[in-house]
């Protein structure tokens, strides 16, 4: 059983498994409709770069900025599993829900520092792999922080790459709550006044 840090994003994921629910977050749970990521190692060695690379890790750099990063990949893939959870920890370390709100559109906001849009820009870049834009990108980035926190930056892009497509490939899709289905039962069976 795997079991995120609690203070950090009040999350606990136990195994997962075809047609099991997990993790429980905001009243949404996940299944996996396609495969269990457990049937060979690969789901074990993901496990272990989100341990070293992932939002739980004791990273060098900015909590902030490594987490807009995981956002901003999230909604470049997209995984539901991975924007939900990565929202919920945003919150959770501080990110006010405007800058979460409006993360897609950062390049026209003054809310992101200069080091963030260099960071976003190589995310883009990194992820929707372009020869030129990502050189151009990573120069850009390497003028304002160092070496070693480019290496750190590309680490945590590529895990959440990992993690966004392995997610997509294991069908783990949001599943209603029963609170959540109620309201639906409640909204259908409502009379149109006409």
């Amino acid at each position: 059983m795997l079991r995120l840090d609690p203070q950090r994003a009040g999350v606990r994921m136990p195994k997962r498994h075809v047609g099991s629910v997990s993790p429980e977050l905001e009243g949404v749970s996940f299944t996996n409709t396609r495969f269990d990521p457990d049937l060979n190692p690969f789901g074990r060695l993901a496990a272990k770069m989100a341990a070293a690379f992932g939002y739980s890790a004791e990273l060098h750099g900015d909590r902030r900025l490594l987490q807009l990063l995981r956002l901003r990949v999230a909604q470049i893939n997209p995984c539901s599993y991975c924007l939900i959870l990565h929202t919920e920890v945003a919150a959770t370390i501080g990110i006010p829900p405007v800058v979460v709100a409006h993360l897609a559109s950062w390049r026209e906001s003054t809310m992101f520092t200069s080091t963030e849009r260099a960071a976003l820009e190589y995310c883009e870049a990194l992820t929707i792999f372009d020869q030129k834009k990502f050189a151009v990108a990573h120069d850009e980035l390497r003028t304002l922080v160092a070496e070693r926190d480019v290496a750190e930056i590309a680490a945590v892009i590529i895990n959440m790459n990992v993690w966004t497509r392995l997610k997509l490939a294991q069908g783990a899709v949001p599943v209603h709550s029963d609170s959540t289905q109620a309201r639906e039962r409640h909204v259908d069976h409502r009379v149109d006044p006409e």
